[in-house]
């Protein structure tokens, strides 16, 4: 069998990719169709935190991208091959709507073999969670920001394209096996294995008519998404927008209170290997400092802060959960401590209370005073089982033990 196409059959190079590409999607199709019931069933409010869907939601949502990462690079080699290769003409190009409709569905499949898992890739680039890409050149794209909104409208996109690929791919199986069972001619054998006698096609001559039928309806599609609202309406948060979240924030009178302008309180967690951060979006402050002029104690500070203003990517809905932060029943976190000045930086020692559990803890940080104006930074470590949070995932294999809490605000001295 020839490896390059001719005008009446597909060389061997055209079947190897027309077959694995089919493989790689009807393997994909079933992986991410599971995949996502099953983050719907995790996102839940009445998720119960089970280590066994979670680590099978991961798995297959990192088969189904694996897969559709492979499908991307497989599609550009066909198209490649494809565009130095003569094309098989149709057998009826007489049967003008016939042809129309052939040549339609395979502009449609060609784009959308591109399209489709560039769409999930922008997805998974854009967004924060787990379920990684098995493959060793990291999980990021260039020019794609981590962005709640990009993420949300690609997450549209890929849903509206992925079902336009699949009715392309059942116009042409349903196509094929027309012509194989009733018009019994040779245009599926051409593309099956083996070698043959095959007719040669009438001469024929090929428009931008299709190719410009099935921009339509791609456009359609997509319009069509707009329409019933599958891309998304929430905003970016500040943070993920370029700025800081500016907190509620309420302040003590006299001398030593300040008042936080902006800030930022965050949140980062490991999740099958792979860091998820976030932002919370609320919270309040009262801050009480003044500098001694040598190591002790220097104020007080007391945050609370809302847990469902917490934004943790594709995990936010699972965060909130019985199982972890429970916000229905536990809605704020308390941090209370005494400011200190040591001989190298400052710190927070008080007691953090999460889900009525109050633990210990020590915050750390550098400050930075000029006049009345203060900026600071710091970071702690905690462990989520102290607060009760993800019992169920009793080991690190799912969701580590550490919890990493960045803090970093700016002040001004009360008046």
């Amino acid at each position: 069998m020839s490896r390059a196409n001719t005008f009446s059959s597909y060389g061997s190079v055209a079947k190897t990719f027309h077959w694995l590409t089919a493989l790689l999607i009807f393997s994909a199709f079933p992986l991410g169709y599971v995949a996502n019931g099953l983050a719907h069933q995790i996102q839940s409010p009445g998720f119960d935190g089970s280590p066994a869907v979670i680590e099978r939601a991961t798995l297959l949502f990192s088969l189904h991208k694996t897969l559709g990462v492979t499908v991307f690079f497989t599609a550009l080699l066909r198209i490649l091959w494809a565009l130095s290769q003569p094309k098989p003409g149709l057998l009826h190009p007489d049967r003008k709507a016939e042809a129309l409709a052939a040549e339609v569905v395979h502009w449609l499949l060609y784009g959308s073999l591109v399209a489709v898992p560039l769409s999930g890739w922008i997805h998974h680039a854009a967004t924060t969670g787990f379920a990684p890409i098995w493959w060793p050149f990291g999980q990021t794209l260039p020019f794609v920001p981590k962005s709640e909104a990009l993420a949300e409208l690609t997450a549209g996109v890929h849903w509206v394209l992925v079902w336009t690929l699949a009715a392309a791919l059942g116009l042409h199986a349903a196509g094929a096996l027309k012509h194989h069972v009733i018009d019994r001619d040779a245009t599926l054998r051409r593309m099956l294995p083996g070698r043959g006698r095959l007719p040669q096609p009438p001469a024929q001559a090929h428009s931008l008519a299709p190719l410009l039928a099935a921009l339509l309806v791609w456009a359609g599609a997509l319009g069509g998404g707009a329409a019933i609202g599958v891309f998304g309406s929430r905003e970016a948060a500040p943070e993920q927008a370029g700025g800081t979240a500016a907190p509620v924030v309420a302040t003590v009178p006299g001398a030593t209170g300040w008042t936080v302008d902006s800030g930022t309180l965050g949140l980062a967690v490991t999740q099958m290997g792979s860091q998820v951060a976030g932002s919370f979006g609320e919270w309040t402050a009262v801050v009480n400092f003044e500098e001694p002029a040598a190591p002790g104690p220097a104020g007080d500070v007391e945050v609370t802060v809302s847990i469902a203003s917490l934004e943790l990517g594709s995990v936010t809905a699972q965060a909130m959960g019985a199982d972890y932060f429970d916000s229905a029943n536990f809605p704020t976190a308390l941090f209370k401590a005494e400011i200190e000045k040591l001989e190298d930086g400052y710190q927070a020692a008080g007691t953090l209370t999460i889900k009525d559990q109050t633990v210990p803890v020590t915050l750390p940080f550098d400050l930075e005073l000029e006049g009345d104006r203060a900026k600071m930074t710091g970071a702690l470590t905690l462990n989520r089982l102290d607060f009760g949070i993800g019992k169920s995932l009793a080991d690190e294999s799912s969701l580590a033990f550490a919890v990493e809490v960045p803090v970093a605000l700016e002040a001004r001295r009360a008046e």
